[in-house]
């Protein structure tokens, strides 16, 4: 007798709607102990750029990961675990604020495409980079997505809230 494999649930990336923040922001908790946001930073994400804002959910519409970004101007990063008023009147880039996997989640294949959606949308907005800031060591990963470190004059001071690893880095999309 074999034992019985419980297959993991099928998982796709979908537009985040409010319901989904309680479930953001747990998995925010587990992916970045040190970083952590508030559900009010997530909401305010979310509502000013919704169509950038996914996450990664199973059939029930449980969360295992997310992606938040929005149009930014380059060489900056918003302060951790800010409310933002309003966009730039002349975005530059797209920021992207977070992508976070649970646990139980990574290694699946699961991070490229929604990052190459992104992309794509980008691209199709008009702009020609999108940005981020690399924690928890992450600038390798990145760097196999395509993103680069830049060092542009100020950011270090910057990203000092964001801890020791963090790198600034943009991915040039034309």
């Amino acid at each position: 007798m074999t034992d019985a494999i419980t297959p993991s649930p099928a998982l796709e990336w979908r537009p985040m709607t409010t319901a989904d923040l309680d479930g953001v922001v747990e998995v925010a908790k587990v992916s970045f102990p040190d970083h952590p946001e508030d559900l009010a930073c997530f909401d305010n994400r979310l509502t000013l750029n919704p169509q950038s804002c996914f996450v990664l959910s199973d059939e029930q519409g449980g969360v295992h990961g997310y992606l938040v970004a929005y149009p930014w101007v380059r060489n900056a990063a918003p302060a951790l675990n800010t409310l933002i008023d309003a966009l730039p009147e002349h975005p530059e880039v797209i920021y992207l604020h977070d992508l976070a996997l649970h646990p139980s989640t990574r290694g699946g294949g699961y991070t490229r495409p929604v990052v190459e959606a992104l992309a794509q949308q980008a691209r199709s907005a008009g702009f020609e980079r999108i940005s981020l800031v690399a924690v928890n060591n992450a600038a390798g990963f990145w760097e196999r997505n395509g993103f680069k470190v830049m060092t542009p004059d100020g950011m270090a001071a910057k990203l000092a809230s964001y801890g020791d690893d963090a790198r600034y880095m943009e991915r040039d999309i034309l």
